[in-house]
């Protein structure tokens, strides 16, 4: 059995984490750490898990957690894990970091973007960005996983297939996402609040949203190059779901632009054999009700013969596939585990 801690267990990533591990055949929970509930009952935070988690909440000393697990996921704000982690903590477990503290390879881009000081950043060039369907082979030898965010996973494989192949271009492309309040976390805020959110969207971190740089950076990798991109994130008002809507410009091939069979194509190559990304049968639009619960990412396009662009969409439910699922993925990368077990969640409707 996988021996598993988690530091932030109370929060809803972390929340998240415990339900899909106590559904993994080959993994169990050691420690549930959170601060703020140090002794309480588990199941007296989540009143889901009653008689199914009987565990009382303890610290978040990361040594002694090193000792006693296999793995251990800190979903923790950000800063927290940089500013303890150390070369004797990796010699000892493997770290799945839900924060952004290892995603973002140049530091000072990381604390510019974040507004904090990195503590230890010998440990960023080693860190593997653990989006399994684009690192996998990286992540299974890795002592820390970055794993990514719920915007940035969406954002990025919706257009990955795109920018990999050169058939847009990357630094027209602008992207429109949507997330539910959770992607928001737990704690009481007063934009976050019923009243401030229901019946209302709003976009916020308008051109300055941190998670800019991570969605740049990484298509820049598949482009070859460094991008540039408009992101403009936007909160509704459900619990859960990532929705994006990207536009970028297409690129002719042979004086015309690519039809549909053959974008259609692309997108088949890179993810027809993935288990977590469907790509959807033509005009169909992703939507966030049918990934809810869930794994999945569903992706598809839309070609504007009119304007010469293409509309590329894509969903995820933020908790799992922008989360706690995707940390769980990489885990079973990493102990060499079916990729897909723990996972195996259908969506939930309604």
């Amino acid at each position: 059995m996988i021996k598993a801690g988690i530091i932030g267990a109370t929060g809803y990533a972390g929340g998240e984490l415990v339900r899909l591990l106590l559904g993994h055949k080959h993994a169990e929970i050691k420690w549930f750490g959170s601060r703020s509930y140090i002794d309480k009952k588990y199941a007296e935070v989540y009143q889901n898990m009653f008689e199914l988690v009987e565990d009382r909440c303890l610290d978040d000393n990361l040594n002694e957690l090193a000792k006693q697990t296999d793995v251990i996921f800190t979903a923790t704000p950000q800063g927290y894990l940089a500013s303890i982690l150390t070369e004797e903590i990796l010699n000892q477990v493997k770290i799945i970091d839900l924060s952004a503290d290892y995603r973002i390879k140049d530091v000072s881009t990381y604390e510019a973007w974040y507004k904090i000081e990195h503590k230890s950043p010998q440990f960023i060039k080693e860190a593997v960005y653990g989006l399994c369907e684009i690192n996998r082979e990286n992540v299974k030898s890795a002592r820390l996983v970055a794993n990514p965010g719920c915007y940035t996973t969406c954002s990025i494989l919706t257009a990955y297939p795109l920018v990999k192949e050169g058939l847009i271009d990357a630094d027209t492309l602008i992207i429109d996402a949507k997330s539910g309040t959770s992607g928001a976390g737990r704690g009481a805020k007063a934009p976050n609040l019923f009243c401030e959110v229901n019946e209302n969207i709003k976009a916020y971190g308008v051109a300055s949203h941190r998670h800019t740089p991570e969605i740049e950076e990484q298509l820049g990798y598949a482009a070859g190059r460094k991008l540039k991109i408009s992101f403009t994130p936007h909160l509704v008002p459900m619990n859960r779901g990532i929705l994006v809507t990207e536009y970028a410009s297409l690129k002719k091939i042979g004086g015309a632009y690519p039809s549909y069979g053959q974008i259609k194509a692309v997108y088949d190559t890179y993810y027809g054999r993935e288990r977590f990304i469907r790509v959807l049968e033509q005009e169909v639009c992703p939507e966030t009700k049918w990934v809810e619960g869930s794994n999945y990412v569903d992706v598809n396009f839309k070609i504007d013969e009119r304007t010469g662009r293409i509309i590329m969409m894509g969903a995820l439910d933020n908790l799992v596939k922008g989360a706690a699922g995707q940390a769980v993925q990489n885990m079973n990368l990493l102990f060499g585990e079916k990729e897909s077990e723990g996972l195996e969640l259908v969506p939930m409707f309604p």
